[in-house]
């Protein structure tokens, strides 16, 4: 029979360290593909539908982001920790 091990308060801080890094890129991702999609808007050739795609594409990044953050804040307080403001 396999036992659960509970995540102590360090590991679970390392998690929420984790989860912002990862919001973090994920922010970093939207911003470049907003970047990409403002060039290319300005480039002769570009398809039409290439600069919806990217801002799909950045606005799925950003709710990630959000979603990381949101889970983050929820492992700190589980850990009993509040949130940086």
């Amino acid at each position: 029979m396999a036992t659960e091990s509970v995540p102590t308060a360090p590991e679970l801080l390392a998690y929420v360290t984790d989860l912002r890094a990862d919001a973090d890129r994920m922010d970093g991702y939207a911003r470049r593909l907003r970047g990409a999609a403002g060039t290319l808007d300005g480039c002769a050739g570009t398809p039409g539908w290439s600069g919806a795609a990217l801002e799909r594409q950045a606005a799925a990044c950003a709710t990630a982001a959000a979603r990381l953050r949101a889970a983050a804040a929820a492992l700190l307080a589980h850990a009993g920790r509040r949130p940086p403001r």
